[in-house]
This record gives C-alpha cells, structure tokens and sequence, in this order.
C-alpha cells in the first residue's frame, strides 16, 4: 500500500519543533505535475513478461556502463560523467586505495591510522567495490567482516524527536565496533571466529539445499571482559555501486512504499528507519548501511574512516577512531591531526572520497531477452518478491549532479526495513531499526558477484553461499515468498534464480 509522505512523516514523529523529512542533502529541483504523472507510468509493475520492460537493461540509467566478463566489473565510473568529474572520480579512488600508516610519520598526508582499526584502507574491506565475504575457517581473515557492537541507551540517549527511537550506546571498554588490528604497542581488541552449523532443507521436486547457521566468538580479549548486556551484530561489507543513485531517490517516494502497520493485509509492513544527521544536527531518512542507519553517503563513509580505520573527519573528529576512555593508551597515543588538514582527513578528502563512491557505476544488465530469465522475472513478481525489493525508482532532478540527475534506475530495493525473523536476526537494535528488521539490499549487480569477489556469499553476515540460499533465509514477512518459492515446480525456481543472476 502507498501512503501519502504526509501520513508517514506523521506517523513517525512527535514533538513540537517538527520539520519534514527531507532531501536537504541535495540541491533538487522541484518535479512538475507533468513529470510526477510521467514517472508514475514508468516505474508501474509490469502486467507484460513476453519481453523486457523499456530500458531495463540499463539499471543506472545513462549512468550505466557495458556489462564486462573480468574482476573488475563494479570499478568503473558513472558512464555520464563529464571529463573535469572523471578525474575527480580518480582522486577521489586514490584516497580510497590510500594505505594509511601510523603517527608522527614523515608522510603527513596519509598518517593517523589507528591505533586500532579492522583495516589500513577503504580497499581493504571493499575488495573491486564488491561483497565481503565472513570467514570460512580459523586460517581465514576477518578483514571484511564488522562486529558491531551497543548495550541498551538509557533516558538520556534517546532522540526524542524520532519516534519508536530505540536507544543504544556503546560498549564502555570496546566502543562500537571490534577492531581486530593495532599498531605496535596496541593489542588487537579481539580475534573474531565464525563456526558453522550445516542442516538440510527439503525442496519441491526431490531437490535438497543445505543451509549453514553462523555463530560467532570473540576471542582473547585484549582489554577486559564485554559488558554483561552486550549486543552483538556481524556485518559483512556490501557492494559499492550505484550508491549515489540511491542517495539521489527523493525520500517522499521512498517513504510513499512504507506500510509501517500492514493497512493492505498483504504481510508487508516496511518501516523507514529515521537516524540524526550529524551534519545536519536533525533527522533525516536513513538509506545506508544494512539497518539504513546513516542519511547520507558522506556520513557513510566519515563513519567507515572512524569504525575501520582509525581516521578522523570533519563529522568525525577523534583521531583515536572508536577507541573508548577504558583504553588510555589509545586515547593518549600520537594521532595524524592537527596540521594543515585539521583532521585526518580533512573537507576536500572526505568529498572526494564521498565522490567516488557516488560514481561506482552499475553494469548493464546481461540476458534480458532469454526467454529463462523472461520466466523468472515473472515468477518474482507473481511470487510477491517485488513488494520489497521494488524494481524501479526515477532521481531527483538536480542541480549539481548531472550523473543523478533524473534517471531511471533499476535497484530492486524500497529502501525500507523488514522483519525478517528470528533466524536471521542480530537481536541488536539501530536507530528505529529492531533486532529482526534490515533495510531491503539492492540486487542490482547481485549476478556479478562470483565474478567480482572471488565468491557468492550473501545476507548481511555471508552465510549464505548463493542466492537460493539467501532466498531460503527469508523468514518473518518474507516467510510466505520463501515457502512458495520452496515449494514451486523446481523449473520455476530455476528460472527465478537466472532472473536474479541477470541483474
């Protein structure tokens, strides 16, 4: 069910200072009548699966680029990027496959890692802009794999102008995320070990999957013992394309798909997640992260250079990273800024930085006229896949972001959080997230992913080694597509799954 983004923004927050949620992010300029009622056509629900639906084959609009056969695929700019803007796409990869080294350090432009951090760049966890991937075995590295960590918030942490907020602060000797890296004279919080369960499920037509259930532990804890009320969350680093596409959505048409109640009676009920804006200083719609629990891509990534490695911004500004006054020896050590820059990295490497992963571009799609993956398209519909992960959405227009700018994409997400049930929960809360809800992924790009990572590791921890196994995660509002798609004439499960491996 549509709402109207009036019924939504009231639903969602109380208080007397209120503002409406907005895109003050950007510099949009406002959508016609005419435009509005266009868009409303172009982005129906297909009722034709005899062909592609027109200009399906590029989900990033002129932004996409030719589908390519190497590593390499999700490493390429927006395909509508001017030449002064691609040269400021590869400043901006060259801060991102920056290695960071320790301070006081001769190289002033690249000190301030650490002390402690999970990896030495943004490359490190984003391997090509693909999936990270969780450890198979004790020999394997964690290093694209986060734990989060929170306690429960107490009155004073909460935002009261967000409803449904649920509170939470970080652990007090830990801070928000294990870092599993230091630098001499710093122990690694912790050493992060996955093991795995295997169990077999029964499918239509004598087929068998087998599903494995992660558990996870942290080992020889460097600085004393978790808090006893410790909520723990793993997350595997997701893919980078199309970020700034998904940035550019207007948050009305976003929050138009939230049914937060389930008024239709179709088990849908998708929820915005609503998080502070630190740039801002007020709330805003979350989009990114696997609970949507930062409004912009730049807080994303100032956030990613705190967490991961250590790295003061101008959003983030403690040169010591996530360490925690527990840990004095890390508060206390030599850290990058203070010099020209300010911070670690200052205004001008943060947007660059935010720049880059704005114009990863998204492949064009591959088969979208095989009669297989035609098939398919239709069993993700009739089967219900699409009442989350909506196929298309149109950007806004906008003034200085001609590679957005008023395009018809094709991500396969509302951007909105799911129950997805007891399995696959991190019992840990995020913003207005719960412990069972995620924000719907994007599936663009999914097809790519052997091809990218070296693997097809899924779901927000990996558990799932390809998509049918993702698919059979599914619980919680997705219970009844994923029995149906057990269930369905194993012809048709096949088709689905080469439908998803075309995106």
């Amino acid at each position: 069910m549509r709402l109207s983004s009036a019924t939504v923004f009231c639903a969602l927050f109380v208080g007397t200072s209120v503002q409406a949620l907005d895109d003050r992010h950007l510099n949009v300029v406002p959508r016609t009548d005419a435009e509005t009622q266009r868009i409303q056509g172009v982005t129906a629900a297909p009722t034709d699966f005899s062909e592609p639906q027109k200009f399906e084959s590029r989900p990033a609009g002129a932004a996409t680029v030719p589908a390519r056969t190497d590593a390499f695929a999700f490493k390429h700019p927006s395909a509508n990027l001017n030449t002064e803007d691609g040269l400021t796409f590869r400043m901006g990869e060259a801060m991102f496959d920056k290695l960071w080294v320790s301070s006081p350090s001769s190289t002033l432009a690249s000190d301030g890692l650490g002390p402690l951090y999970n990896a030495r760049n943004c490359l490190g966890c984003h391997q090509r802009a693909g999936r990270g991937h969780a450890p198979d075995n004790r020999e394997d590295n964690a290093l694209s794999l986060a734990i989060k960590l929170s306690i429960p918030g107490q009155q004073g942490d909460q935002i009261h102008q967000i409803e449904d907020f649920l509170a939470t602060r970080p652990d007090p000797t830990y801070g928000s995320q294990i870092q599993d890296l230091g630098l001499p004279g710093h122990p690694a919080e912790a050493r992060i070990e996955v093991t795995f369960e295997e169990f077999d499920v029964a499918l239509s037509g004598n087929e068998t999957a087998t599903l494995r259930r992660p558990s996870y532990a942290l080992q020889d804890l460097a600085y004393g013992p978790l808090h006893p009320d410790v909520m723990i969350s793993p997350r595997v680093a997701p893919q980078m394309i199309g970020l700034g596409l998904l940035d550019a959505i207007p948050a009305e048409d976003i929050l138009a798909n939230a049914d937060p109640d389930d008024a239709d009676g179709d088990g849908i009920s998708g929820r915005p997640n609503i998080t502070l804006s630190v740039q801002y200083q007020r709330p805003m719609l979350g989009r990114f992260g696997l609970k949507a629990g930062a409004p912009t891509l730049r807080q994303q990534s100032a956030a990613a250079f705190a967490a991961d490695i250590g790295i003061s911004t101008p959003l983030f500004e403690a040169g010591h990273g996530d360490c925690t006054t527990a840990q004095t020896d890390c508060i206390n050590s030599p850290h990058g800024g203070g010099d020209v820059r300010v911070f670690e990295v200052d205004e001008i490497g943060l947007d660059l930085v935010t720049f880059y992963s704005a114009n990863l571009a998204v492949p064009a799609r591959r088969n979208v006229n095989d009669p297989g993956v035609l098939r398919g398209k239709k069993v993700f519909h009739t089967t219900g896949c699409a009442s989350c992960h909506t196929p298309s959405f149109v950007t806004h227009r906008l003034k200085d972001q001609p590679a957005q700018s008023f395009q018809l994409i094709w991500p396969y997400s509302d951007m909105l959080l799911h129950d997805m049930g007891p399995d696959l929960a991190d019992n840990r809360p995020e913003g207005r997230a719960t412990g069972q809800e995620w924000r719907t992924p994007p599936l663009w790009g999914i097809g790519l992913t052997g091809q990218v990572s070296d693997h097809t590791q899924f779901l927000h921890d990996g558990r799932a080694r390809n998509i049918l196994e993702a698919i059979l995660w599914h619980g919680g509002e997705a219970q009844a597509m994923r029995d149906t798609v057990a269930t369905m004439p194993s012809d048709d499960r096949a088709a689905l799954i080469r439908f998803l491996e075309s995106l």
